[in-house]
């Protein structure tokens, strides 16, 4: 039998949201937004599945993403997984062998204003994760 007290559910999530933070954290600048395209999602996103302090979970389908872009050691890696399979126990946990991602550069045209180029690139990477779950519907 088990000793341990039934953790809640929002502590759950931030263990295994601060190992990603600390993973985040030794990463290089700009691997938030690498992460971002990744995930065809704008940087608002990523901070709220990088930080323990908000209860979003991360969606099940993302981490082997995550796991690519961030480059997690195997331990991180372990320690990760079970701190998500203890805060999702009914959800499965991504498949062995899953195809992962791979980098494509795309350019597009400067339209003079960050804040609509910004809006640009996250409809360009939100049609290509549609796009991708189209083909493949299991990403």
């Amino acid at each position: 039998m088990d000793d341990r007290p039934e953790v809640a559910s929002d502590e759950a999530v931030a263990r295994y949201k601060s190992i990603l933070q600390r993973v985040m954290e030794n990463r290089p600048s700009g691997t938030r937004q690498r992460l971002a395209g990744a995930l065809g999602k704008n940087r608002s996103f990523v901070s709220q599945i990088t930080n323990p302090a908000y209860a979003t979970p991360i969606p099940a389908r993302h981490i082997e993403t995550i796991f690519e872009i961030c480059h997690f050691s195997p331990d991180e890696r372990r320690a990760f997984l079970d701190a998500y399979a203890a805060a999702h126990p009914r959800r499965t946990p991504p498949a062995k062998g899953h195809r992962g991602v791979r980098p494509h550069t795309i350019y597009l045209p400067d339209l003079g204003d960050e804040e609509k180029n910004n809006e640009l690139a996250r409809m360009v990477g939100d049609y290509v994760q549609r796009l991708t779950r189209l083909v493949d519907p299991n990403r």
